[in-house]
């Protein structure tokens, strides 16, 4: 102890006692390395940004456009649907071996060639033709349909309106991906007319936009969608008496003396990393005297034959035909093989193909969808509708016409 006390700071510091092996403490204060220094910040800086980029992370997760899942009583009344198993929705039929073994590096792998590998065509050069019309003077006594591109439309029938899958935000989710097609942001929630019920297939962000959801909450009457997807509405500002949730199967009276039949798909649902926990669907809309098909997203199955046999006079039945992938989304989405088939099942007097013509989701050539139709229309003899966005179309009327409006497009 005495020679240790003979040490001035700097030398035990440094370490320059003669005796210095004897004390391991002197050597604990030792500078460090520039190459240790270097490791630490690197390791430091490494931590700060991981440590941001999951709070951002959170926070995008959390932010009220990605919506909510369902809890409570709603949960409990998902737990007992018998189309809800190990924790989440199931389809009726099986899906693709291919579709259930892709891993999440085949996925990252698809997502990384849409991104940065994708062919020009599948967007168009020129704009897209778009018709305009006042529809805040429309005819609420005509039986019509207004298409605004891919998978929204408003649809009149014996006196009601329906708005289907309305999508006017560009972007969704994050403002910079799947832009519209050059001229089809033409419609907002302002040039709407009064509407009675909104309809919503399922969660997906290309069917439920959260800005458009939002400024309709004060504009109608009722919400009829999947279970489940209420949760979102609540948490955008619905009511819970503006919200009706239904199970495949089930159906409900409208004020006008109609129902809104509640039919099942082959598809998924999600807006965030948690899946199928709200269900999709598709819907049958009855009046007192007509009735249409809403298919929302789906791939082809028996269920299809079930529809046409419970409502054998559908006046219309509007079906996906766009952004489809045979390898790995064959059992979610309508191929072009399956579409005619889908149409000689459902038996419906008219059909209007949609979930194209708007933005890309999927490696196809944007006309594709189009040509399919038209060849079914041309060479089948299916009654195809084939409008073009904006374009008001009486599709009771057995006279309708069709300019092919893509072609000349490129």
């Amino acid at each position: 102890k005495g020679m240790q006390e003979q040490l001035s700071p700097r030398e035990r510091y440094e370490g320059t006692f003669a005796t210095k092996p004897f004390y391991p403490y002197i050597y604990t204060c030792a500078p460090m390395s520039k190459i240790k220094r270097r490791l630490m910040t690197l390791l430091i800086t490494l931590g700060i940004i991981v440590a941001v980029l999951f709070g951002v992370g959170y926070l995008i997760l959390h932010s009220p456009s990605f919506g909510a899942l369902p809890s409570g009583a709603r949960l409990e009344r998902i737990q007992h649907s018998p189309n809800y198993r190990d924790g989440r929705f199931q389809n009726r039929y099986p899906m693709p071996q291919a579709m259930q073994t892709s891993s999440m590096g085949d996925r990252i792998k698809i997502l990384w060639k849409f991104l940065f590998d994708r062919p020009d065509n599948i967007r168009p050069v020129d704009s897209i033709p778009v018709v305009r019309h006042d529809l805040k003077k429309l005819d609420r006594s005509e039986d019509l349909i207004v298409w605004f591109g891919h998978s929204g439309y408003l649809l009149q029938m014996d006196g009601v309106r329906y708005l289907i899958d309305p999508v006017f935000v560009e972007g969704a989710p994050f403002g910079i991906s799947n832009a519209f097609f050059k001229g089809t942001q033409v419609f907002d929630v302002a040039d709407l007319p009064e509407i009675d019920y909104l309809v919503i297939s399922h969660d997906h962000w290309d069917h439920l936009d959260y800005h458009v959801a939002k400024e309709l909450q004060s504009r109608v009457r009722k919400v009829y969608t999947g279970l489940g997807v209420g949760a979102h509405l609540e948490r955008w500002g619905y009511r819970p008496d503006q919200i009706v949730e239904l199970d495949w199967g089930e159906s409900t009276p409208t004020a006008e003396g109609g129902r809104v039949h509640c039919l099942p798909t082959q598809h998924f649902s999600g807006r965030g990393l948690t899946h199928a926990q709200s269900l999709w669907a598709s819907f049958v809309l009855q009046g007192p005297k007509h009735s249409v098909y809403v298919g929302g997203d789906g791939g082809f199955g028996p269920h299809y034959a079930e529809i046409g046999k419970q409502f054998p006079q559908l006046d219309l039945a509007i079906l996906e035909n766009g952004q489809y992938n045979k390898e790995n989304w064959s059992g979610i989405h309508m191929l072009p093989e399956h579409l005619g088939e889908t149409m000689h099942a459902l038996g419906a007097k008219r059909f209007l193909t949609v979930h194209h013509a708007k933005f890309a989701l999927a490696m196809h050539p944007w006309k594709e969808p189009l040509q399919n139709a038209k060849r079914l229309r041309d060479e089948k003899g299916f009654p195809i509708l084939m409008p073009r966005l904006g374009d008001v179309v009486h599709y009771t009327d057995s006279t309708f016409t069709t300019d092919d409006w893509w072609e000349k497009l490129d």
